[in-house]
């Protein structure tokens, strides 16, 4: 008889499934054909599986809804992208070059500004732009692991969804997740001073439960995004503030120099932020070079 569950940890030939019903985690095995067929589950699939003994043998894998390429899960509701603007700044290219990856990939995003705890009053101007320039787009929520703030509403948001933690690496996901999900132990390490940039704590995507419903998808941190596959005319389509005012007097505007761009005015008048416009424009040219 098969059973359902869906795949938490692949490891060569070898996936841990979850059953769907009892919760259970079991050693599960691929048939030769999946290998012939070209066929590789990944972390998120539903598969169908067969229990024999203590292990079980994969059936069929059931259709994807969505999948993100890098790190490879499929089934997700959304994408958790982490920042820090102190300890380590990171710069806003490449948040919103991240957010390009998730509108390609048709998912939704909310962004988590971590380590507030550590702003002073110099920083508190940089905060405000943060907040403002994106709550208008994805849902914000600030952070902190040291006072608890807004760990609360981040759990609220990965309730009963399959989630993925993004974010370079020293923006503090490990830390996050000990706090949703205390006792976890997910392994955390100090930034370096002299880099400020944190080592990589986490070595490959694997799906975890938590208690108050819906799964998060820990993975690697990263310091490169690739965007080489990204056509230059698309660009655009992939910033919701570019998207939804499209109106320009050219269908084919890039936003860039043609006259009676509306983005442009927008810009202007302060209604897209000069940030995401020029990380637009920075972003525009670098995937130009590639075509």
């Amino acid at each position: 008889m098969r059973s359902r569950g869906i795949v938490v940890k692949f490891m060569s030939n070898v996936l841990i499934v979850e059953d769907s019903k009892t919760y259970e985690r079991i050693r599960c095995y691929l048939r030769g054909r999946f290998k012939l067929q070209g066929l590789r589950p990944i972390v998120g699939d539903v598969v169908e599986y067969v229990k024999v003994s203590d292990a079980g043998v994969v059936e069929s894998v059931l259709k994807r809804k969505n999948e993100l390429p890098k790190p490879r899960v499929a089934n997700i509701d959304q994408v958790v992208c982490v920042h820090t603007i102190k300890k380590p700044e990171v710069p806003l290219l490449m948040l919103d070059k991240l957010l390009v990856l998730v509108e390609e990939a048709k998912l939704n995003a909310v962004l988590v500004l971590n380590k507030i705890d550590l702003l002073d009053e110099t920083d508190q101007d940089r905060k405000k732009s943060f907040i403002d320039t994106y709550s208008k787009i994805y849902p914000v929520v600030c952070t902190s692991t040291k006072t608890g703030e807004g760990i609360e509403e981040l759990k609220n948001h990965f309730k009963d969804r399959l989630s993925v933690f993004a974010g370079p690496s020293g923006v503090g996901k490990s830390s996050l997740l000990n706090s949703i999900c205390p006792g976890i132990n997910l392994r955390t390490q100090e930034i370096s001073e002299k880099i400020e940039r944190g080592k990589h704590t986490t070595t490959a995507a694997e799906l975890i439960r938590l208690p108050f419903g819906g799964f998060v998808a820990d993975t690697p941190g990263f310091s490169l995004i690739e965007m080489d596959h990204i056509k230059p005319e698309n660009l655009k389509l992939y910033f919701p503030e570019i998207l939804e005012n499209n109106k320009c007097l050219f269908k084919d505007c890039t936003h860039i120099d043609e006259p009676g761009c509306k983005i442009k005015e927008l810009v202007k008048k302060g209604e897209i932020a000069v940030s995401r416009y020029e990380n637009y424009l920075e972003i525009y040219r670098e995937v130009s070079k590639q075509w």
